[in-house]
């Protein structure tokens, strides 16, 4: 199965990409809606103007095992996030912004050099607010050959809009649904109308994608894949998330992660200040599993046999 961006006119990217560009000049990429001019350094919430900042690249064989395979995934970690999470795990990167900054012609190498190292794919790690240099990116990369699929791996905090012009182009989307309670999700990551805007992010990439499909490698193709990271206390609201992805498809494939602690800023909400229990994290599972949600990561499928 050929990556989906070959098989759209060269002419409809470029055109997709120039649409993207000029969102920069009052930022609409995400749902912030921030209006300022990046293509003149203007900062909003992401604090980016147009040039790229990436924090790093390489193969990356701690992601999801479809997506991991036995060359790795492709990861191009992209420096900020238009999400403040008080608990990020990579907060130096999402909201120190520690980075480095690069030409567009700097990632198209990256994207043909993680092909050239044996990568399944090629794994964009916060894009969100990158889109419009990623798309610019691949137009080179694919003049220079790339040919594997691409991996949409964000917070799920996603404008639909945008999402639109990445129709045909992405080939695997990975969001976080992180929350189910919009309050909740301003109180402790800043974001508006979160969970609104994901159940309509991620319809959108279903819609373009459908359910994951894996090759008889085990090795993802194109699809949907969903993250949810487990809170304490059950602050991520697992039990609206698995009803809302067991009614948009019973084949969803998740990933429901436990690997939650308090970092960053996570101290300071005594209700977050500690790791997960045991029974909070089987719980989780057990309510995707009373949905009708099947499709787990391995390292679930383990503690579900057991």
């Amino acid at each position: 199965m050929s990556a989906k961006y070959l098989k759209l006119p060269k002419t409809e990217l470029k055109k997709r990409a120039d649409q993207a560009w000029q969102m920069l000049a009052s930022c609409q990429v995400c749902p912030k809606k921030c209006g300022v001019n990046r293509l003149k350094g203007e900062k909003g919430f992401c604090q980016t103007g147009a040039q790229l900042i990436i924090s790093s690249s390489g193969p990356h064989y701690g992601e999801e095992a479809p997506l991991v395979g036995t060359h790795g995934s492709g990861t191009v970690f992209f420096t900020s996030c238009n999400l403040a999470c008080v608990f990020c795990q990579n907060y130096e990167i999402s909201q120190l912004r520690l980075g480095n900054k690069v030409e567009i012609e700097d990632l198209t190498n990256m994207m043909i050099n993680l092909q050239n190292q044996g990568c399944h794919n090629i794994n964009f790690v916060s894009p969100t607010i990158w889109m419009p240099q990623i798309l610019k990116a691949l137009i080179m990369a694919i003049n220079k050959g790339l040919n594997i699929p691409l991996v949409y791996n964000s917070g799920g905090y996603d404008s639909v809009a945008v999402l639109k012009l990445l129709d045909n182009i992405i080939d695997i989307y990975m969001p976080d649904i992180k929350y189910s309670d919009s309050k909740i999700a301003k109180k402790y990551s800043e974001a508006d109308n979160y969970w609104e805007i994901v159940q309509k992010a991620v319809r959108e990439m279903h819609r373009q994608v459908g359910d994951l499909i894996i090759d008889k490698n085990g090795v993802a193709q194109k699809g949907l894949l969903i993250r949810h990271l487990v809170l304490p206390n059950n602050l991520a609201g697992t039990d609206k998330v698995m009803n809302f992805l067991a009614n948009l498809s019973k084949d969803t494939y998740i990933n429901i992660m436990d690997q939650y602690y308090p970092a960053h800023k996570a101290y300071q909400f005594p209700e977050l200040n500690r790791r997960l229990t045991s029974d909070e994290y089987k719980k989780a599972i057990a309510i995707a599993q009373g949905k009708g949600l099947y499709r787990f990561d391995k390292n679930i499928q383990r503690i579900v046999d057991n």
